[in-house]
């Protein structure tokens, strides 16, 4: 992605965001290609040696590695190689593969941040055990000018460590102080140079003790406890970065002399794409020829394929299954609906909501608090002890590093991240941050009608009351108009079997219907009015024969999958349940009946609806409204949190502050139990924090934890956040 968000302040590095990749292409040697591929079908060891060999054995390619984690291969070759030349060779070994964008993926083969860390982490690791094996000889007893030795050795290895392995704290810390301001990688940098400095004096001044060991253990942990935050993070915000890796870099245009395969950002609207089957659909379009069946599973959540022919409007990273197709792009790269909905995810990560603010006010207080306790710490011991400043530096340094807030900076990142993640995976995007706590809140839910707890796809519901021969001219008829409720009749005619009657002279009314001439008599199948015939309760179309009595053809707009579901399960929850609607009041009389609903209204305008909601926010009650439709665009901004579908309009998607990927409404019931687990989690990380503290603090102050435990504690207390928060992706 190509979007920039700003940098989110944080209570220390360790508790950011780790950054999204670079561009692979920047660093790339160019007498190579470096390709990624899904493999979602693997699933075994056998899958990975079959892969790594088939692949293998193709010419160009150097070396083929597997992820069954990821279910992922990334293949090294050479620059003629192709991920289509890829992709056919997998098909061969009876493997569905998709081509990926490497520099789109922020995992740990391509996470130039995590492979940094994890280095230095390494680099810490094997000289704090040479270290500390030289350490075990001055404790057995070494004396004199064998212990200098031993000490001088772990100088040369521990001090051009630390000068590699320390460096994020440093730096991070010099970029604060530089702008005059404190993060919790001073305290950290202090802590180190103060561990690494004395025990250079000590080793100068010919001294019986060096702390080179701590030192370095020190950093060992912090760099452990930084790498696998970012890990945990990582996994949590991967929803986000593999939806953007799907984001497929190349398309088949077809220009005046043929197919020719361009990169997507020299693509333009109006261009002609041919997309084969089995392949990901690269850019938004229509399909101008061909007929195929689309997997939009990823975008909607659908498991079941949609048939797809000429005028079928579709988006990058659905999957062609069946016939090759040709696509005019509307939409591609950075404008496309793929990574619209990329960048939303990435905004809802980077989001700050109430507890978070809460978090950042407590560290920012904490930082210059936890120098001032070190501070009153080394002089208090500096007098208790007469004077003894090694003593008193130490115990200085156990509290600097040991009062560490990185669990509070924790405690709703990794919260938010981890429920963001669980519900995307259940359908639902999470546009706003403060969302799941508001959601969590939520007493009463408002639902529109057409569009939402329905399709907003009429269908016809008495073709069987209707002889035959009335079928076959309503059919005629309807076939001449592009009005849905004759769409909807045609099309429940025609799955019928029912053939049109010879009617001529088809044409149009606007604002009427159609009318046209049958047996030598006038037929029109149109609006009640226009035919003589007194309007009922449901939707319906009326069909007129000569001077016969209207007939009359009713529709029923098609429930939304899970809307019976949903609404059961938020009314088990507890939770008051309305309707409002633009519609009559029968269908929505009907509608509220079928669902149970009690609460209704029927006729409302966009004024209605927006009083409606806050009438409820004025009685006290936290509302959900789900709404798709421009007149619901008011309402949606009055609740305490919003819902649309993807299929809403543009107004009311922007609108809301979660947006409903799949037709299924069922997840919403399921979204609602996951934001209180969420609060519940927050609550229950800035409780470990705070006991953490209680307990850890009074133990450096009196001089029970030495630098090392220090680091142990701090990094442990960073992780348990990060371990529960996690608990709500099972």
């Amino acid at each position: 992605m190509t979007a920039a968000f700003p940098p989110r302040p944080a209570a220390c590095p360790a508790c950011a965001v780790a950054p999204a990749a670079e561009a692979l292409g920047k660093a790339d040697d160019p007498t190579e290609a470096r390709l990624l591929l899904s493999l979602p079908t693997i699933h075994c060891a056998g899958c990975i040696s079959a892969v790594e060999r088939g692949l293998a054995a193709e010419p160009g390619v150097r070396s083929a590695r597997v992820n069954l984690t990821l279910k992922r291969v990334s293949v090294e070759a050479e620059p003629d190689v192709t991920a289509a030349g890829l992709i056919a060779v997998l098909d061969r070994l009876g493997y569905e593969a998709h081509e990926l964008d490497p520099g789109m993926l922020s995992a740990t083969a391509t996470d130039k941040a995590g492979r940094d860390i994890l280095m230095r982490l390494a680099v810490a690791g094997f000289a704090m055990m040479n270290v500390m094996l030289l350490s075990v000889a001055v404790w057995s007893g070494a004396a004199d000018a064998t212990r200098d030795l031993f000490h001088w050795v772990s100088a040369a290895i521990a001090l051009p460590t630390i000068a590699f392995s320390a460096q994020p704290f440093f730096r991070n810390a010099w970029g604060a102080l530089a702008a005059k301001r404190l993060n919790m990688d001073v305290p950290i940098s202090l802590a180190i140079l103060l561990a690494a400095g004395m025990s250079l004096y000590e080793v100068t001044q010919s001294g019986a003790h060096a702390y080179f060991d701590a030192a370095l253990s020190l950093t060992f942990f912090l760099l452990a406890g930084r790498y696998l935050d970012h890990r945990t993070r990582a996994v949590a915000r991967s929803a986000a970065e593999e939806l953007a890796a799907l984001e497929v870099p190349r398309a088949l245009k077809i220009t005046d002399t043929g197919e020719q395969t361009v990169s997507i950002a020299e693509l333009a609207v109006g261009d002609i794409v041919r997309v084969k089957p089995g392949a990901r659909v690269p850019v938004d379009g229509v399909i101008t020829d061909g007929q195929s069946e689309i997997d939009r599973s990823l975008l909607t959540g659908e498991s079941l394929p949609a048939f797809a022919g000429a005028g079928t409007v579709v988006c990058a990273g659905e999957v062609n299954l069946t016939g090759p197709l040709s696509v005019r792009v509307t939409a591609a790269g950075e404008d496309s609906s793929l990574h619209r909905m990329a960048d939303l995810v990435a905004m809802a990560e980077s989001a700050r909501n109430r507890y978070t603010s809460l978090a950042d006010r407590a560290a920012r207080i904490y930082a210059p608090g936890v120098h001032l306790l070190s501070l009153f710490a080394f002089i208090g011991w500096l007098v208790q002890s007469g004077g003894d400043v090694r003593l008193a530096l130490n115990i200085a340094v156990a509290v600097l590093i040991i009062t560490c807030p990185c669990a509070l900076g924790l405690a709703v990142p990794a919260v938010t991240t981890a429920a963001s993640g669980r519900l995307f995976k259940r359908g639902l995007l999470i546009k706003d941050g403060t969302a799941l706590e508001r959601l969590a809140e939520v007493d009463t839910v408002v639902f529109d009608k057409t569009g939402t707890l329905t399709l907003g796809a009429p269908e016809a519901t008495n073709l069987g009351d209707h002889p035959r021969r009335e079928l076959e001219v309503a059919l005629a008829l309807a076939a001449g108009s592009a009005h849905p409720l004759a769409a909807a009749l045609a099309d429940a005619a025609r799955r019928a079997g029912i053939q049109p009657a010879r009617v001529t002279d088809v044409h149009e009314v606007p604002g009427y219907g159609v009318e046209g001439t049958w047996a030598g008599e006038t037929v029109r199948f149109g609006r009640a009015g226009w035919l003589g015939a007194e309007p009922g309760r449901n939707t319906a179309a009326w069909l007129r024969i000569g001077a016969a009595a209207p007939i009359e053809f009713t529709f029923a707009d098609s429930l939304r999958p899970g809307a019976e579901e949903a609404v059961r399960a938020l009314r088990a929850q507890g939770k008051a349940v309305h309707l409002i609607s633009g519609d009559a009041e029968g269908p929505v009389a009907d509608m509220a009946a079928r669902l149970g609903i009690e609460n209704w209204l029927a006729g409302a305008l966009p004024a209605d609806k927006a009083a409606r909601v806050r009438a409820l926010g004025d009685a006290g009650h936290r509302v959900l409204m789900v709404g798709d439709g421009l007149n619901d665009t008011a309402a949606l901004t009055a609740a305490h949190v919003s819902v649309s579908p993807a299929t809403a309009l543009d107004a009311a998607r922007v609108a809301s502050d979660i947006v409903l990927l799949g037709a299924d409404l069922a997840p919403l019931a399921e979204a609602a139990v996951t934001a209180k687990k969420a609060t519940r989690r927050i609550k229950e990380n800035f409780t470990i924090a705070a006991l953490y503290n209680m307990i850890a603090v009074p133990v450096a102050l009196l001089g029970f934890a030495t630098p090392l435990a220090a680091a142990l504690a701090m990094s442990a207390s960073s992780i348990s956040v990060s371990l529960n928060a996690l608990r709500l992706r099972s």
